[in-house]
């Protein structure tokens, strides 16, 4: 085997670095989701549902507003530099929604946690850091940490909870966003292309109409979109169909690892003349999901199946998607480029998740897995024409 077909060391150091940094910015999405309801109830405000939802919300909305800024920040000052400021401003926001004693002051730390939007340096650094052939194993890396991190927090944050509170998690997110900095100076290899050209706006508009990146930002949109809207339902339809709230990790532990499994095989081959291929595969895939919640909605077993099939095509998505972002991206505006893909990530999270509510609520929970589908088959004629060719 040549060496080039290879992971070299510093693109394996590069690659399981940059994916923890990732899951710690996921992290601190996902883990107070399962516990944040019931802790917000004793807080002055926390009775208002409406200021419930903003505190788990306004994370991601601070996420969306400023991925582009920072992203083309990184292009122009260096990827480390903003990863690292965008830890210690999600530590502070830790800091402070863990000593907030209502629930404003727990909003006001959300959107300081979200502020720290590293996510598109982070992808850009990662491609800065890995060969073109390996780009897409390196992305899968960080891809399996959503997966792994919304497991385990599904997992962790009630068995946290009575020992060190919704504060003490809080802090944790923020002396691991701490602990997190070292990684990045002294883990993490420096590049060593020269990503401190300034970005014009010319080039900025280009990444806006960029034909294939329109379709790319498309997809993350969608692939978020159906993320947050099947768990929209997905946990009462398990609670309805017996299984008890406190056992739903035991479904979701199989259905990971399951399709972590599964997916393999896909991403071993996502490069080259099979990388459209297997792209339009997984959104094929992603669409029978779909159609199999809509079956399985009234049975465990039909939701575990449909999921686990959801999650085979999740995860290579998720692996491929940055991946071609920044092979076909304008080669000095990766950083802006990512950062327009993580925006439109974060809005299609919080669109899908609105969306289900409001069909789950009028239309009935069968009614989002039709929706899903929609958007999923939509995604699917958009993205047939696609070119993966690399940007000139």
């Amino acid at each position: 085997m040549k060496s080039s077909d290879k992971m070299s060391p510093q693109e394996w150091r590069a690659s399981l670095g940059l994916a923890g940094i990732f899951a710690l910015r996921m992290l601190g999405m996902f883990i107070i989701l399962p516990v944040f309801a019931l802790y917000a109830v004793g807080l002055p405000g926390g009775q208002d549902a409406t200021l419930v939802g903003l505190a788990l919300g306004a994370y991601g909305l601070t996420q969306a507003i400023l991925q582009i800024p920072l992203g083309w920040l990184s292009d122009r000052v260096g990827r480390k530099p903003v990863i690292m400021g965008g830890l210690v401003v999600f530590a502070l926001g830790s800091f402070i929604a863990a000593s907030a004693n209502s629930i404003e002051g727990v909003i006001l730390g959300r959107i300081v946690q979200g502020s720290g939007a590293i996510s598109a340096a982070v992808i850009a650094l990662t491609a800065d850091l890995t060969r073109e052939q390996h780009r897409t194993k390196a992305m899968a890396l960080i891809g399996i940490t959503i997966g792994i991190t919304f497991s385990l927090s599904m997992i962790l944050a009630p068995l946290l909870e009575p020992v060190i509170g919704v504060p003490g998690i809080f802090t944790m997110t923020g002396l691991l966003a701490l602990s997190a900095i070292a990684v990045v100076q002294w883990v993490i290899p420096q590049p060593s292309v020269d990503i401190h050209a300034k970005v014009s706006a010319a080039q900025f508009a280009q990444v806006l109409r960029h034909p294939e990146l329109l379709r790319l930002n498309w997809g993350i949109f969608v692939l978020h979109a159906l993320l947050m809207g099947i768990f929209v339902v997905v946990p009462q339809a398990l609670v309805k169909a017996g299984l008890l709230q406190a056992d739903h990790w035991k479904l979701y532990l199989p259905v990971m690892g399951g399709s972590f499994v599964l997916m393999i095989p896909a991403v071993a081959i996502a490069h080259g003349k099979w990388r459209k291929a297997v792209f339009l595969a997984s959104v094929a895939v992603l669409l029978l999901s779909t159609g199999l919640l809509w079956l399985g909605l009234g049975s465990v077993m039909g939701i575990a199946a449909a999921l686990t099939v959801f999650f085979v095509a999740f995860n290579v998505l998720e692996a491929s998607l940055p991946s071609l972002v920044t092979t076909v991206a304008p080669a000095q505006a990766k950083g802006t480029a990512s950062g327009v893909y993580s925006s439109i990530q974060f809005l299609g999270a919080f669109t899908g998740a609105t969306l289900a509510g409001i069909i789950s609520k009028y239309w009935g929970p069968d009614s989002v897995p039709v929706f899903c589908a929609s958007i999923a088959a939509l995604w699917l004629v958009v993205a047939w024409p696609m070119q993966v060719n690399k940007a000139s």
